[in-house]
């Protein structure tokens, strides 16, 4: 389990197509302290799981579906990357519970700077709007946000300094993927209450 708070960017230095998947390195001072084969990291909020692992670069494999409903598809030599290790048990829980199991992409439609934050606005998969409410939480790219504003088609988050500097958001433009994951409590009430109403039937 992940919390959305990103810990730094990476970059992906390497891409090796495997056909029906691919392996890519990436560079994370950070994350791959300590890190051994195994081990999972959230790739811009995707769980991949770690293959190898030397210095400050670790490797790890993406299959066909990942890179099809994930825009880790997208990523090329030099892309700056999302990263976030798996929170331990006792942690301060200082986003959200985020699986990394990505449940769609949207695309930034629109940057709105302020003087002190910056409002973007993301679309958003017609079968995700259901999960997504005015200050509820969503990751984006692996960060936890508070949604602002949410609408059939699209939501937008307001993104504080820290956000803009530490993370991909900060420098992704208008026409960017980003990889969605709504909030799991909202599935499982929904799954619940579905089942609830079809007992009663």
């Amino acid at each position: 389990m992940f919390t959305g708070i990103v810990e730094e960017l990476g970059e992906i230095t390497a891409v090796e197509d495997l056909g029906d998947a691919s392996r890519f390195r990436l560079r994370g001072p950070v994350v791959t302290e300590g890190a051994k084969h195994g081990d999972s990291i959230a790739v811009n909020g995707v769980c991949l799981t770690v293959v190898d692992h030397e210095g400050d670069e670790f490797t790890a494999d993406v299959m066909a579906e990942t890179l099809k409903r994930s825009s880790l598809g997208a990523l090329t030599v030099g892309s700056r990357v999302n990263l976030e290790r798996p929170t331990a048990v006792g942690d301060r829980l200082g986003g959200h519970i985020v699986q990394g199991h990505v449940d769609g992409t949207g695309t930034v439609l629109e940057r709105t700077p302020s003087e002190h934050w910056e409002i973007v606005r993301i679309s958003l998969p017609a079968d995700l709007s259901r999960y997504v409410v005015e200050k509820g939480s969503i990751t984006v790219d692996g960060i936890s946000l508070t949604v602002v504003e949410a609408g059939a088609e699209h939501f937008t988050v307001s993104l504080i300094p820290t956000t803009l500097d530490l993370t991909t958001l900060g420098h992704k433009q208008p026409g960017a993927p980003v990889n969605l994951e709504v909030d799991i409590i909202a599935k499982y009430v929904e799954r619940m209450l579905g089942a609830g109403q079809g007992a009663t039937r």
